[in-house]
């Protein structure tokens, strides 16, 4: 397991269809889930849970995705709808992070919100953490009411992502990392100055 520090410095993302199997097994999961359950919660309101598409269930879950999609589209072509249903069958593993931020006396439903946010990074960092590769990914799907009340939301829920979990690509491995943006133009001290140099020419 790599230093925690290391760990958090070389998260990054895949592409849903590149994570292959075999899926992460039952203590895994468990794993998975008691990570992303560890966040962040103003007032101990728990304004997020978690559903989880494994097996044939994401094949199930996909036909109410394509169902909505007919709906809305009552003439699109077969292989519209075939992509539609295989929507959570691109990686072996699909957990949902449901937000449950609802109006209270004391919390906003802001922070509430950011909680369920928290919920899905530590849930693609644990992840990471187990050799996993991570996709977090909302789509039209995720807004979709029709979607969201065949999946089992109530009226106030919405997805706060569809965290798609596989085994990364090998080879080539850990894919090219994306550029990042330098320090110097995201963060600053108050009063204002950058924090960091800039770095000069040569220099990552």
């Amino acid at each position: 397991m790599p230093d925690a520090l290391e760990l958090l410095k070389t998260r990054r993302s895949f592409k849903a269809v590149e994570l292959g199997g075999p899926p992460p097994s039952a203590a895994e999961i468990e794993t998975l889930l008691t990570v992303a359950s560890r966040v962040p919660d103003h007032g101990k309101l728990t304004p997020w849970r978690f559903i989880v598409f494994e097996g044939e269930a994401r094949r199930a879950a996909g036909a109410a995705i394509a169902a909505a999609f007919f709906a809305k589209y009552p003439d699109a072509k077969p292989e519209q709808a075939d992509a539609e249903r295989a929507r959570l069958m691109r990686a072996p593993l699909v957990i949902a992070v449901v937000s449950r931020a609802a109006p209270h006396v004391k919390i906003p439903e802001w922070e509430q919100v950011l909680s369920a946010g928290a919920a899905a990074m530590n849930l693609v960092l644990a992840a990471h953490a187990l050799g996993y590769g991570a996709s977090w990914i909302t789509e039209w799907y995720a807004y979709d009411r029709a979607v969201l009340d065949a999946l089992g939301l109530k009226p106030h829920e919405r997805i706060a992502g569809f965290i798609h979990v596989g085994r990364p690509p090998r080879p080539p491995g850990v894919p090219q990392d994306r550029p990042r943006p330098a320090l110097a133009e995201i963060a600053t001290r108050y009063p204002a100055r950058p924090p960091f140099p800039a770095p000069q020419a040569g220099e990552e």
